[in-house]
Parts: structure tokens; sequence; C-alpha cells
């Protein structure tokens, strides 16, 4: 039998700003091609996220309003979602949804938004979009960097505890806050990022990177994935990386 992953969609009618939903189609042609199977599951309002059901949780990015109307449910899928990436299922949240996987969301109002506290970060509003191409360098595996590329359009900030780890070290671009010259967050095999566009077209080693460790937690063992072409997505890489580059470095 080939192998398979289950993945698990967070609110796909209400958090997919900016084509976010491409992300899963990214993941779902690479394990295709690689002969993987890809069991897509939707989790929307009142609907139980089981932490033995899945190996890839996602969840894309939307506004404040729709952050409002989905934060008390996510908050109840709290304690089954930190489960479920202690047991080693891999996770991507990008922008609306990275907000949510932290502590807390306060808006310029000053309400909050409850967090479910898998990442360990907490944001506020602020009064300035941070708007543009960004390009970070990552380390995801020991002696292994690998630059990513995307697009921020944010007005949060997010701040990571002490000793917390970004997802990169930012070379242009804004990045969590426009301060500190890190981007997104990292907390084992669970990623959060402010990177749209969608992200994984144009990062295809990151797509596999998170296949391998849904793999992983479905398989008990680290697997082998057969290399793929990727001279198209390559490209696109390199636009969106000089496209930042271009902005200048900001850290």
């Amino acid at each position: 039998m080939k192998p398979k992953i289950v993945v698990g969609h967070l609110y796909p009618d209400y958090l997919n700003i900016y084509a976010d939903r491409g992300n899963i189609a990214v993941l779902e042609r690479r394990a295709a091609w690689r002969g993987i199977g890809f069991d897509y599951r939707t989790i929307g309002l009142g609907e139980e996220a089981n932490p033995d059901e899945h190996d890839l949780y996602y969840v894309g990015g939307g506004q404040d309003r729709e952050q409002a109307l989905v934060a008390p449910d996510l908050a109840t899928k709290g304690e089954s979602l930190r489960e479920a990436v202690a047991g080693g299922a891999a996770f991507l949240a990008v922008c609306g949804g990275y907000q949510l996987l932290g502590r807390f969301y306060r808006g310029r109002s000053g309400a909050e938004l409850p967090g479910i506290g898998l990442l360990p970060q907490h944001t506020v509003a602020g009064e300035r979009r941070m708007i543009g191409d960004v390009l970070l360098e990552c380390e995801l595996e020991p002696g292994h960097r690998r630059t990513l590329a995307g697009f921020e359009n944010h007005a949060g900030r997010t701040y990571l505890d002490e000793g917390a780890e970004p997802l990169g070290r930012v070379v242009a671009g804004f990045g969590n806050n426009g301060e500190d010259g890190v981007e997104g967050s990292r907390f084992g095999s669970a990623l959060g990022t402010y990177l749209h566009g969608p992200l994984l077209p144009r990062n295809p080693w990151l797509a596999d990177w998170l296949i391998g460790k849904a793999l992983a937690r479905r398989l008990g063992e680290p697997p082998d994935l057969e290399p793929l072409p990727d001279d198209f997505e390559s490209s696109a890489q390199r636009v969106s990386a000089e496209r930042a580059r271009a902005r200048g470095g900001r850290f």
C-alpha cells in the first residue's frame, strides 16, 4: 500500500485571504507526484480536531473580523491541537492563523482574542501596516540553511517569548514586528509565519519539509522523499527574493 498523510484544514471558509488556500494545492500535488496519498479534511466551527487523526494541520490568514469569528472556537480545540503537535503532527499557520496560535491577539480597541498557546508568543495591533516582499534565512534542520521568500501585509506585531525559536532571520522586509529582525515562530514541527502569496508555490523545499514531518508522524520514521524537478518553482523563488532584496535589507 502506498503511504498516506491526513491533512486537517482549519476554517477554510473564513481564513483564506491572499489565496492562502493555494498552499494546500501545493502540498497535494507534491505528495501525488511521489505516489503519496493525500486525505484532505476540513475542520470548521463546532467540529473536533482529533489529535490522533491528522498528520498535518493548516490554517490560513484572515482579517480581524474573521479572526474574531473563529478565535473562541479555536480556543476549544487548543488542547487537542497541542496534543497533536506533541505527538509529531506538523502544522503550518499563516498570518491571522499564526497570530491565533500564540497566547492572544490584542486589537486596537484593547480587546483580546484568545489564542491556543501552541506557539510561545503574543500579538498586538499596530498603527501602520507592514507590507512588501520578504526574504528570510532559515535553518529548520541543523546545518541546512535555506532561503524563504514571500509577501507580508500585516498590522499586527508579534513578539516571541525569550528563548523562543523564530522561523527565520529577516534578510529584507519587516518580519514579526519590524524591530527584532526575526520572522515567524517554530515549536517542534509547528510553524507560524506572516508570509502570504501563497507561501509554498515559491518555496517547494518548505512544502517538502512539511510533507516529510507528516509522513514521519504517520510511518514512525523520517522518509526519503524523491527529488522533484523544481525549475519553475525555483524561478519563482528567485524573482520573489530579488524583489525583496530590492527593498533593501532592514536588519
